[in-house]
């Protein structure tokens, strides 16, 4: 057998993740107080940076031209479907008669809330919606399924689930097992890393052997067996030091981010105001600290020498340069996304909850042109302060139900909102039953089940018909 040497010319594409394209997504994915310390913390260890007296938008265009420094794109791609290397970081709401207050008192959300508001984004059936919400309702505070799946399928019986296999549970598992943060709904910790793993890009290096150790040499890991891994795997040392490297950047405990929220205060990163010319939508001054470069540090730069003082200056220049970019693009993508939710739904700021409209990450993601996972970390944990009140991004959407001839359509929030008020004006001594409400729904227009009904009902803590004739 004779072997030929060759020259084989191929060509790709793959995605790169610059640090300075990490760095914008996960400023994106920042709340304003977490952003705050990321800035403080920029503040203190780069001198080229400094604070203004003033708070508002970031800009660049104080910053000094050095003929040394690589060109900055005008705009910062923060579009990217890496979300998954990244945990998303919940909705609070009132009525103001007076001018904005800034500074609201809300609670964090939990892992539950957050893997709920999920499922309503998503496209599951009736009976997937209900298998989904008990594996929700089964997971442990670090996001872990522990309760077996043949113990929920049985509790899953009891709610009029005819028929229910082993297999219908076990699909719904693998499409809430593609949630965020990723690794939620795992059985056990093997099962939370290959998830983690799956998600990555597949030309991550080492990927390959690094979920070959996770299924199969786990144990072997945490014994740390070097030359057992090193043996198994045929990898050198260094080879080996990276694969073991890139599992421990993974997360464990997927859930315990959320864990036990304390009430903290939040500040609007939006504001939308109404006058004479119609609704605006504008960055809370308030919100954010601007930044500049340091003047008399970056004129030092201009000597042009190759000394370690100025080469530690043109460093850290740099780093400010896009660490400045990075606000000003986190700014345009939320005013951005932000314009695009109020323009959908100016029936809820004039009219109230009744008027909301279904709308769902996809909408905005096609109308913005960006992936639908950057619009999950626009919204998550970013608040507008509106007349009728402040609230989280993600309150502006929800699922659809579909009219009575199927042309129109009512968001959950909208149908919430609508017994609530029939409800209220039920006559005090005849409460309105959950068979009477789907009627009075059906003569508006809205075509829901009686199940369905009383799931909103319970979701706002009101009690059934026969609990509120006792109490009144």
């Amino acid at each position: 057998m004779v072997m030929k040497a060759s020259l084989q010319l191929r060509i790709g594409t793959q995605l790169t993740m610059t640090p300075q394209l990490q760095q914008a997504i996960a400023l994106l994915q920042l709340s304003t107080l977490d952003l705050r310390q990321e800035i403080q913390q920029a503040l203190d260890a780069n001198p080229m940076l400094e604070q203004e007296d003033e708070f508002g938008e970031q800009t660049v265009s104080e910053t000094p031209e050095v003929e040394w420094a690589e060109s900055i794109p005008t705009e910062l791609s923060v579009d990217s479907d890496w979300s998954d290397t990244y945990q998303d970081m919940g909705s609070a709401g009132g009525s103001s008669s007076e001018g904005p207050d800034f500074e609201r008192q809300a609670a964090g959300q939990s892992l539950h809330g957050h893997l709920l508001w999920q499922l309503a984004m998503t496209d599951f059936s009736l009976r997937e919606h209900t298998i989904a919400e008990s594996l929700i309702d089964a997971l442990d505070a670090n996001g872990y399924l522990t309760q077996p799946l043949n113990d929920i399928r049985e509790g899953l019986k009891s709610q009029d689930l005819e028929g229910l296999s082993q297999r219908e549970v076990e699909n719904t598992l693998l499409r809430l097992q593609q949630f965020e943060p990723t690794g939620v709904f795992a059985r056990d910790l093997r099962e939370c890393l290959m998830l983690q793993l799956a998600s990555l890009p597949e030309d991550t290096p080492l990927l390959v052997p690094a979920k070959r150790l996770v299924r199969q040499f786990l144990e072997a890991l945490g014994k740390d067996d070097i030359r057992l891994l090193k043996r198994r795997l045929s990898l050198d040392e260094e080879q080996l030091g990276d694969v073991i490297r890139l599992i421990r950047s993974l997360d464990p405990r997927p859930g315990s981010a959320y864990g036990v929220t304390d009430e903290s205060y939040i500040t609007p990163d939006l504001v939308v105001r109404h006058d004479n010319e119609g609704w605006h939508l504008e960055l809370n001054p308030e919100a954010l600290p601007r930044l500049r470069i340091q003047p008399d540090y970056a004129s030092l730069i201009k000597r042009a020498d190759k000394s370690q003082d100025n080469q530690f200056l043109k460093e850290h220049l740099q780093e400010a340069r896009w660490l400045i970019k990075s606000l000003s693009s986190r700014n345009d993508t939320l005013l951005r996304v932000g314009r695009e939710i109020i323009a959908r739904q100016i029936g809820f700021l004039e009219h109230g909850e009744e008027a909301m409209k279904p709308l769902i990450l996809a909408d905005i993601a096609e109308a913005v042109e960006m992936h639908e996972s950057t619009i999950s970390r626009v919204t998550t944990q970013k608040y507008i302060h509106t007349p009728r009140g402040v609230f989280e991004l993600k309150y502006f959407f929800s699922s659809q139900v579909s009219g009575q001839d199927g042309s129109d359509s009512h968001s959950s929030t909208a149908i919430r909102a609508r017994l609530k008020k029939l409800i209220q004006e039920e006559p005090p001594g005849k409460p309105l039953s959950d068979s009477r409400l789907v009627t009075l729904l059906e003569a508006g227009g809205i075509m829901v089940a009686r199940r369905t009904v009383a799931k909103y009902r319970e979701s706002m803590g009101i009690p059934s018909s026969s609990e509120r004739r006792r109490l009144r």
